[in-house]
């Protein structure tokens, strides 16, 4: 029998490794990003067309490369970051797999262009699907470029699979976002399809969160620094009065690497404990530094997770090293809330010994003779006045004649009939008949002819709200309120494109936008039945549904925002509903074109019958 075993050719095993290696152009993105900063560069291009799919091209001026390490730079395990098994655990760059460039030559075209600083000349080396096209002596500035485009072009199956241009943009600029905020000091710059979306010059951290997220980001930061043996904190959180419902802005930075931990987001979590709305998550921009023994990063080809020594310690330093920061500044509340700064010791009487307080008796105070005295003085000068005062028997006068004339003129009626009534009036059966109850603050129990109806209420209000929206968008005839004053909303970048997409569809459900730009946006009108404290809510939860994406499709548009406005704006379980509005959301379910499912496919009420519960009590 043959054997069946064999190598597979190079090319192969490149395709096999860039499915883990380059998932989407934002891999490829974060990846040559990633590869300028170990070469030292100080100024960094990013250049995208269509999201990625048909340019994504990185411009630095690093060290750059010889002829020999162009060349070799597209090998797979190709790499200058280390040399032995040991540098693994004391890497101080970002790459070190040198998996990358071979993944991304075998499956899309590859234009680089490199000249080191003392070369004269420099090398245009141009790859597609991991086959040198052509090597050339070229003129060039220091640094490296390079120009990845047609990304997947031999690999239909994973092109077809890439999300919308928005969704890949959203990813583009969230790996953009990562690096630049690792690396203040490196001047970074984004071109998408030709405008600029991005000028971030070298700057402190503070300066570059504040650059990248709105100017408005500044007050809400609240400064960490903690310095341990085994961990160096240092960043921002934020206030909880601005805490988010999505989880947006959540940065962990260990050795100036972006890292996804689920631990030390909790420990995060754990010290804003009771400061934070239900559901809401805090902004976090946090920089560890760690010895690079102490850590392990080879666990995944992103590089994003990572095994600690000590996790436990890292968790409790990191916990009270924030907690401290929030009341520090301030931010976290004090037991004692009327504290009166004036009654406070001086720092002066610290060391001073505390003295017995002296006590003056006086042996010839007696506080019953000094009463009398000034009872005696008072009756000399007191002198009472003559009152009017009238007759007791005033009291009296007239009451035999009101006695006498109601004698004559009334007469007594006795009941001679008895009287029958039952112990409950027909009005009062029927309103009984018709009552609703609220269970647990979360089901409505309504007796019907055939038993009992129990609604959720919370999803029989989405049900309600959805139609409403949905019927306004579709038919434009939204009621909207107008405010007494306008409402300023401060959104990142990002949230403000979304928004600027949405604007269309939130006019039609009853919005009125006087002003937006980068960083606001001004309302003057809102829906009739949204209050002005939920508008923020319901648009961050807009912004957070749709983050994925805006579907094409007009009517998929308005359904999704028409279910993101139902879920952010219906009551919640817990909520306790007067019979009124129990009796209110009953009917509007029902009056519904679709009551018996939510907008998100779940049933909103049961069916109980008599039937059902005799069984339940049959022996």
């Amino acid at each position: 029998m043959s054997s069946v075993i064999q190598l597979l050719p190079d090319h192969v095993a490149n395709q096999i490794a860039a499915g883990e290696v380059v998932q989407r152009p934002a891999s490829v993105v974060k990846e040559l990003l990633e590869n300028a900063v170990d070469a030292k560069a100080t100024d960094i291009k990013l250049i995208i067309k269509d999201a990625g799919k048909s340019l994504v091209q990185v411009i630095d001026n690093g060290v750059g490369m010889s002829v020999t390490d162009a060349r070799l730079c597209f090998e797979r395990h190709a790499t200058s970051k280390i040399r032995h098994a040991e540098d693994l655990f004391s890497l101080h760059t970002k790459g070190f797999r040198g998996e990358a460039l071979a993944s991304i030559a075998a499956i899309a075209h590859v234009e680089m262009k490199t000249k080191q600083g003392q070369e004269e000349v420099g090398h245009h080396i141009i790859i597609e699907g991991s086959k040198l096209v052509s090597q050339e002596l070229s003129v060039l500035p220091k640094g490296t470029s390079f120009a990845i485009k047609n990304l997947f072009f031999n690999i239909p199956a994973r092109r077809n699979f890439l999300k919308s241009d928005i969704v890949e943009h959203r990813h583009i600029v969230d790996e953009f976002q990562r690096v630049a905020l690792a690396h203040p000091n490196i001047y970074f710059t984004f071109y998408h399809n030709g405008s600029e979306l991005f000028n971030l010059p070298p700057s402190n951290s503070r300066q570059r969160i504040v650059n990248i997220f709105s100017g408005k980001t500044n007050e809400k930061l609240v400064p960490v620094q903690e310095t341990t043996e085994i961990v160096t904190i240092q960043g921002f959180v934020s206030k909880p009065e601005f805490a988010k419902k999505s989880r947006g802005e959540q940065f962990f930075f260990v050795n100036n690497r972006y890292i996804k931990s689920g631990y030390l987001h909790h420990a995060v979590t754990a010290a804003y404990d009771g400061l934070l709305k239900d559901g809401c998550q805090p902004s976090y921009f946090l920089y560890l530094e760690v010895p690079p023994h102490s850590i392990d990063i080879n666990i995944h080809p992103t590089k994003t997770e990572i095994k600690f020594d000590d996790e436990h310690a890292l968790y409790a330093i990191l916990r009270s090293s924030i907690k401290h920061s929030l009341g520090q500044f301030n931010v976290a509340p004090v037991l004692d809330f009327d504290r009166d700064a004036s009654l406070d010791t001086p720092y002066e009487y610290k060391n001073k010994d505390s003295a017995f307080p002296t006590i003056q008796v006086d042996g010839n105070y007696n506080p019953f003779a000094s009463e009398k005295k000034e009872f005696a003085t008072s009756n000399n000068n007191f002198r009472t006045p003559a009152r009017n005062t009238a007759s007791w028997e005033s009291l009296y006068v007239g009451l035999n004649t009101a006695v006498d004339d109601f004698s004559e003129n009334a007469e007594m009626h006795m009941e001679t009939e008895t009287v029958t009534s039952s112990l409950f009036d027909d009005e009062d059966i029927q309103k009984v008949v018709n009552k609703t109850y609220q269970i647990h603050k979360k089901y409505i129990v309504n007796p019907i002819k055939s038993g009992m109806v129990i609604v959720d209420q919370q999803r029989a209000h989405q049900r309600v709200l959805y139609e409403q929206f949905l019927s306004n968008m579709t038919i434009h005839q939204a009621s909207s309120q107008q405010l007494l004053f306008p409402l300023q909303l401060f959104f990142s970048s990002n949230e403000m494109q979304l928004i600027n997409d949405l604007k269309e569809a939130l006019v039609n459900t009853g919005f009125v936008f006087e002003e937006t730009n980068e960083e606001f946006v001004q309302i003057t009108g809102i829906p009739v039945n949204v209050t002005e404290s939920e508008v923020s809510i319901l648009l961050e939860q807009l912004v957070s549904d749709l983050q994925d994406g805006i579907p094409e499709n007009s009517f998929s548009q308005n359904d999704s925002i028409a279910k993101s406005m139902a879920k952010s704006l219906a009551v919640k379980t817990g909520s306790y509903l007067t019979e009124k509005e129990q009796e209110n959301l009953v009917n509007g379910l029902f009056a519904c074109k679709d009551p018996n499912v939510s907008p998100f496919q779940k049933p909103t009420f049961i069916t109980l019958r008599v039937e059902d519960l005799d069984k339940k009590f049959a022996i």
